[in-house]
């Protein structure tokens, strides 16, 4: 059963001026439905243990400033809550409870906050308390820490007060999205080829009049225009035609490469040109490296790899290791200007600048993995600007509307500043990781973000429907995939999902499934490339390793997760024709983010974790859609909530610092020949005589 463990932790900052914020703090002994245990760092660890979960918090020792009209808190919640209550003390008139319903699930650390403007016109003087609820369900968690009465930031402010008109530019854009998508044109762009000097676009017209064709920049929504930055006429002959231009143009104070724009037909009526074509990207584009494509020769591979974490490296070769993701912090690297600490790189005539400490560190980590042919999937993820170590570069990089509850942001591509910029880094690590002499290291393929249909959390860019994010997402991908197709003709973008197939847990979450079959429109209508998909099946509930167990799945298209206990489904998606690249060729998916957790250090419990992670491995070997498993995390981590998924215990564990568990046994073991004298132990765990009763043989289509 899933506990619900609630941790508040109570950081420094949190005892700033009281002209900052007003730090809260919880009354142990007055709870109801709940126990509480003090843990490390100050962080309170509550369980609820009934149907009316609540604690009370200490007094106000003054009374509130009325500017600190935020109560705010970061939380940690694999599962999500049905709801938040406040309740203001002691009772007055007119003080009614607050409540905040169906509080998402997040797996990181994101911001609660409440608005108590018209509260604190009644309460917030001196000797005033706070009861908080959490839910009416027992056995649930919950983390939380640094809770505060704080006033509105600068950015609240200003993301509320475009929201209105934001949100009607978006729904025109929507409806926008959705014609473009379902339309038909009579004419089209059929090969956009990308050399080292030229853009060659071909292309069918059924009309001759007034035609031309159009640029369109990442920063440029195509439905939205009705004039471009670069327009030239279209000749046909036979209703053919091909037009050849300049690779670089000088637009915005930048020389902007060429490879990231697409294209497509427009006709002239009136003053206005309006599409007749869907829009196209570049179709091939000339490398400068022409080595193979070499595929892994097992599936087993690491999750989270840096050679500067306390495991000992030894672990790629006593594992088997043949594949590796690794993160790529795009602003903690990237930087504004020269200084001694910095190294400078070209990108299109201009010069930008990169932390030499930090590109050392991803040398490491990848010279590591070149040694031993490892291949890997570089996660690039960028910081909000608060948590950029450059403000500028911050600034410059993040969504304007990412909202501060997330990790991170989408990266911002509405301004040829924000493109150019985001362009030159990735450029700078295709580069710098793509030689043949592997003289850095080697990257070779990359995911885009970390789990986008959780974007609230992960990819933040404020509250957009799936279809405007799938927009903004879709381009990213196309900038990194030309980008690093540069260099290397064989390098591929991954989409990050998490299980959240067709359900979620978190209101501000999309659907796996949704996104993905968004995805093949947009690739359908303006060229595909040759994406493929990240996938994180991990159990029902992160806590809980016994997978088999799972509820919310099913063997059809329809299901509500993909866990574990349904890989099927996802090794099915991904081989029907309409899902095919170019038709014929099946896309890479790797699991690149999944494991099993064990509770706490207890033998039951790792052996729990180990039953857990030999059922998903048999699960996965017969699966050919399945091309590779990343797991994670290789140690655990204190900074993941209280989870335990790691194949090493804590560096810091009292008993046995980073010290071997089960489940790394199990993960060695996999494609060896003592896999079955390894995995066979845990199948009365399970409650099976043999392997192949887990394994599902029947046929996996839509329910309907």
């Amino acid at each position: 059963m899933q506990k619900f463990l609630f941790f508040l932790l109570i950081s420094p900052w949190t005892i700033l001026s009281q002209n900052l914020k007003t730090p809260l703090s919880l009354n142990t002994q007055k709870v109801n439905d709940i126990t509480v245990e003090t843990l490390e760092n100050a962080t309170f660890s509550l369980e609820t243990t009934g149907k009316d979960p609540h604690i009370f918090t200490n007094a106000l020792s003054s009374n509130v400033n009325i500017s600190h009209n935020r109560l705010a808190f970061e939380y940690f919640c694999p599962t999500g809550v049905d709801f938040i209550e406040l309740r203001f003390y002691p009772e007055r008139e007119g003080l009614k409870p607050k409540i905040v319903r169906d509080v998402g699930s997040t797996e990181g650390w994101v911001e609660f906050k409440i608005d108590l403007s018209t509260e604190l016109k009644e309460w917030g003087k001196k000797g005033d308390y706070l009861r908080l609820d959490f839910g009416a369900a027992p056995a649930l968690n919950i983390q939380i820490r640094d809770l505060v009465l704080r006033p509105q930031t600068a950015r609240e402010k200003e993301l509320e007060a475009k929201k209105e008109i934001q949100k009607k530019q978006e729904a025109l854009l929507e409806k926008n999205l959705i014609s473009y998508l379902n339309k038909e044109y009579p004419n089209s762009i059929s090969n956009v080829l990308v050399t080292d000097d030229n853009v060659q676009i071909e292309g069918k017209v059924a009309n001759t009049g007034n035609l031309f064709l159009a640029e369109i920049s990442p920063y440029e929504h195509a439905t939205e225009l009705d004039n471009f930055e670069f327009m030239v006429p279209v000749e046909s002959e036979k209703e053919k035609f091909k037009i050849s231009v300049d690779r670089t143009i000088q637009r915005h104070g930048f020389d902007q490469d060429r490879v990231l724009s697409k294209w497509m037909i427009v006709q002239k009526k009136g003053e206005d040109y309006l599409s007749v074509s869907h829009a196209r990207y570049a179709d091939s584009i000339a490398p400068k490296y022409t080595y193979s494509f070499v595929k892994p020769s097992t599936k087993k591979g690491l999750g989270g790899y840096s050679a500067n974490r306390e495991a000992p490296i030894s672990d790629l070769d006593d594992l088997g290791i043949t594949s590796a993701t690794v993160n790529i912090w795009v602003t903690h690297f990237f930087r504004s200007g020269p200084s001694p600490e910095n190294m400078p790189f070209e990108y299109m005539g201009k010069t930008y600048y990169v932390d030499k400490k930090q590109v050392e560190n991803y040398d490491k980590t990848l010279l590591t993995t070149a040694e031993r042919d490892i291949e890997v999937s570089a996660i690039l993820l960028v910081d909000k600007a608060s948590k950029a170590k450059d403000p500028e570069i911050g600034r410059i990089l993040q969504h304007p509307d990412c909202d501060p509850a997330g990790i991170y942001s989408m990266p911002n591509l509405t301004t040829p500043e924000g493109v150019q910029y985001y362009a030159a880094v990735l450029d700078f690590l295709a580069d710098r990781y793509s030689r043949p002499d592997k003289k850095y290291g080697r990257i070779h393929h990359y995911i885009i973000h970390n789990e986008v249909d959780a974007g609230w959390v992960w990819t933040n860019a404020g509250e957009k429907t799936p279809l405007v994010f799938m927009d903004l997402y879709h381009k990213s991908m196309r900038m990194s995939h030309n980008i690093a197709r540069k260099y290397n003709p064989n390098s591929k973008v991954f989409i990050s999902l998490t299980h959240y197939w067709n359900w979620t847990s978190n209101p501000k979450f999309y659907h796996s499934k949704e996104l993905l079959e968004q995805l093949l429109q947009f690739s359908k209508k303006e060229g595909d490339f040759e994406w493929a998909i990240a996938h994180h099946p991990y159990p029902e509930s992160l806590r809980e390793p016994k997978t088999w167990l799972d509820k919310k799945v099913s063997f059809d298209f329809d299901t509500q997760l993909i866990t574990f206990k349904n890989t099927e489904v996802l090794d099915a998606w991904v081989k029907q024709p309409e899902v095919l690249f170019k038709g014929k060729t099946k896309r890479l998916v790797y699991l690149s983010e999944n494991g099993t957790n064990s509770p706490t250090y207890s033998e039951q419990d790792l052996k729990e974790q180990a039953a857990g992670m030999a059922y998903a491995m048999k699960k996965i070997k017969y699966l050919d859609g399945i091309d590779g498993f990343q797991y994670h995390n290789w140690q655990d981590n204190r900074k993941e909530g209280g989870l335990r998924i790691g194949l090493r215990r804590f560096p810091d564990d009292k008993e046995d610092p980073s010290g071997i568990k089960p489940v790394w046994k199990v993960y060695q073991a996999f494609g060896t020949e003592q896999e079955d004298e390894v995995y066979d132990q845990y199948k009365s765990m399970i409650g099976i005589d043999s392997w192949d009763e887990i394994r599902y043989k029947g046929k996996i289509e839509k329910k309907n």
